[in-house]
């Protein structure tokens, strides 16, 4: 009966609304659901109603008048549901919390009535029509948003990293002590949104330090709730998917998906071809077992957890592991243990994690390992874990998270630090600003899905002006980005005509930036490194028959294939022993050890040049230097004169500002033979050749080096 009250109702609240948005309206009337509906012209004409979607609607979880979701007040007195939830538990309270109703936007002004779900008009009404944005429980908003804003507002969970630390913080407890003040913080259910999201949400628990994956983003029209879902059954569009992902039939068979942008082993289970699901479960399964681990032994109380029953974590009173009848709820808690369960938690209550936001999970699970670690004698062996994926699809790195705070990537670095803008660069030669990204796409360098063909790129421009081009013409695409910022030509046109030991006003460092790879392999003829007037450079390192980028690297996971070395270097077994190469057998460093790989050659002369560097600032210029490699913009006033960057020294307001065009010189060479880490590979000679000019140039004294 309650069922056909409530088709009945909404037949007649969709009717209002299709009224409404038709335009066929003489006099508004208030219809109780915030629209302005007016009675029919002829009043005496039949009318028939055909709802739109009604029958895949009905079969929803959305329609379902029986679920706990909608029926968990009835035995309540007054049966109502109260404000905290009647937001996404009742059609009024969603109307009540966006302002359709007429009331106050963005809260719930009172309890409503039990007996609604989520019906046409919850979601189709004069509100949500222009919805763009959604706050999330962080307080963080999600702003440029579609259609799928209706769905987040009540997929987002309700808690965040914020209230966690709230609660920790109103404990004033060390992090592991128990306190009865602390007790489990509950995300609550199918926080897509939140996962989808990451840290640009901040649903999970997100450890201070690390940092984390942004919003998961797909291929193009399937980047939404209801890009993948059907915004009326729910269900996903499975034959879609089918598309690009072979083997693809059922929901099931979604759990088997690894796309090879996920090439590392997360759950250290060895295992690479497994789904990400799977990957999700290994790490859940390592979570839980630390969990218990540290709650016997540093919480002094057994746990254990049962995903069905409120409030999930029990006290193992028989020890056996398992959440038996009986057992109260859990009360031992740390702020170490409630980080690690809430992120449990977060991972277990959105089963569609895996394809929402699987690499947040998956960083989420770890540090939450890693934390529990912290305290254990027998910490879990996380040897063969992994958290973050090749830098291509590192989501969580400074490459793609530095833009967050200002919401788009300024065209200046979009070509290499967005998903779209090497695409765009390709086609228009120039960058206008894109949005963060949460690392490369399949479409970032394949201009067709699901045939996945690459972009052609015929030569590459370096910012020194020359074009070259790899014989393979796959390559350039990779050159396109690992190139370089800088050259030898803008460091002398900084310069000018300044003496060479002048403090010159307005003169600053230059970065060359990073993985400059391309402009290394190339040498003398892209000019990347500085070059001394006078010197003569190699160019080109032809590598025997490996010449190109993906002779030597994987296309997708980017680490070194050491069996193409093998074939010629009989010593290489790991990726540690090409260091040990060495192609060239005289001395070049000048410290005596002739049969060093060239890596230690480079290592020698990276020391050498820094310690020249901070010479020549304290005795030339008169103010000491240090450099952090980690740290913007990496030359900083070494005001106690230790020779390190203290943290205190390592700041932006005490940057080097006292350059000479001597010493920027050889400051750029340094910091491309830094940020460079396989110079020694792509170009040993030439980077050597640098580096021994840059000495030489400072008053380094090289009779005893060999210049290759």
């Amino acid at each position: 009966m309650k069922k056909l009250l409530l088709l009945a109702s909404l037949v007649v609240a969709v009717a209002f609304v299709f009224l409404f948005l038709s335009g066929g309206v003489a006099q508004a009337a208030d219809s109780g659901y915030g629209l302005n509906v007016a009675p029919l012209q002829d009043a005496t004409a039949p009318v028939t109603v055909t709802v739109p979607f009604l029958d895949e609607w009905m079969g929803s979880g959305h329609a379902d008048a029986s679920a706990e979701a909608f029926r968990h007040w009835d035995s309540e007195d007054p049966a109502e549901i109260p404000e905290s939830c009647a937001k996404c538990h009742s059609s009024t309270g969603y109307q009540d919390f966006l302002g359709a109703d007429g009331s106050e936007a963005n809260v719930v002004s009172a309890p409503h009535a039990v007996g609604t779900v989520v019906d046409c008009v919850a979601c189709h009404n004069n509100v949500t029509i222009a919805k763009t944005s959604v706050v999330m429980p962080s307080g963080l908003e999600l702003t440029g948003l579609g259609d799928e804003s209706r769905c987040m507002e009540c997929h987002q969970g309700r808690e965040s990293k914020i209230s966690v630390d709230a609660a920790i913080e109103k404990a004033a407890v060390d992090e592991d002590t128990v306190s009865p003040d602390l007790g489990f913080r509950n995300i609550h259910y199918y926080a897509a949104a939140a996962t989808k999201y990451g840290t640009l949400a901040k649903g999970g628990y997100e450890y201070d330090g690390n940092t984390y994956d942004g919003n998961f983003a797909h291929v193009d029209g399937y980047d939404t709730c209801i890009g993948c879902h059907n915004s009326h059954t729910l269900e996903v569009k499975v034959e879609e998917c089918a598309t690009c992902h072979e083997g693809v039939a059922t929901v099931e068979d979604l759990r088997n998906v690894r796309m090879q942008g996920s090439a590392v082993d997360y759950d250290g289970d060895g295992d690479v071809t497994e789904g990400i699901a799977s990957e999700l479960t290994g790490l859940q399964e390592s979570l839980y077992t630390t969990i218990q681990a540290y709650a016997a032994d540093v919480a002094g109380a057994p746990i254990a957890y049962d995903p069905n029953s409120y409030p999930y974590f029990f006290a193992d009173a028989d020890g056996n592991g398992a959440a038996d009848e009986g057992e109260g709820a859990y009360a031992s808690w740390t702020p170490r243990l409630v980080k690690a369960a809430y992120n449990y938690q977060t991972s277990v209550k959105d089963p569609g994690a895996f394809a929402h936001g699987g690499k947040y999970i998956i960083e989420l699970l770890y540090d939450s390992i890693a934390s529990l670690n912290e305290a254990l004698e027998t910490p879990t062996d996380m040897t063969a874990m992994t958290r973050s994926d090749a830098g291509h699809f590192d989501g969580s790195s400074e490459a793609f998270r530095h833009w967050d705070a200002d919401g788009v990537v300024p065209g200046s670095c979009a070509r290499c630090h967005s998903a779209t803008g090497l695409p765009t660069f390709i086609h228009e030669g120039v960058n206008v600003s894109a949005p963060i990204a949460n690392g490369f796409e399949c479409t970032t360098c394949h201009n067709s899905l699901p045939e996945f063909t690459l972009y052609e790129v015929d030569e590459v421009t370096f910012p020194s002006g020359a074009t070259v081009s790899m014989e393979d013409t796959k390559n350039n695409l990779c050159m396109t980005c690992h190139q370089g910022r800088e050259s030898t030509v803008s460091v002398d046109k900084a310069i000018g005509d300044a003496e060479a030991d002048a403090v010159t006003e307005g003169l600053s460092f230059r970065n060359p930036h990073y993985f400059a790879a391309g402009a290394t392999l190339f040498g003398g003829e892209a000019m990347g490194a500085y070059q001394y007037e006078g010197k003569e450079y190699v160019g080109l390192n032809r590598h025997s028959n490996i010449n190109q980028c993906t002779d030597c690297h994987g296309e997708h996971s980017l680490v070194v294939d050491t069996t193409v070395c093998a074939d010629c270097h009989e010593e290489v077994e790991s990726p540690e022993d090409i260091f040990n190469i060495r192609y060239n057998y005289d001395d070049l460093d000048g410290d005596g050890n002739d049969s060093e790989g060239m890596y230690y050659e480079v290592q020698t002369m990276i020391e050498d040049v820094m310690s020249q560097i901070q010479v020549y600032a304290a005795d030339t210029i008169g103010t000491p230097i240090v450099y952090d490699t980690h740290a913007y913009p990496y030359w900083f006033i070494d005001t106690n004169g230790n020779g390190e960057a203290d943290a205190d020294e390592a700041v932006s307001d005490n940057r080097y500002a006292t350059w000479t065009p001597r010493l920027l010189r050889a400051a750029y060479n340094y910091q491309w033979a830094q940020k460079d880490p396989g110079a020694f590979a792509h170009n040993g000679a030439y980077i050597i050749q640098v580096l021994q000019d840059s000495y030489e140039d400072l008053g380094g004294d090289v009779s005893g080096m060999i210049r290759p």
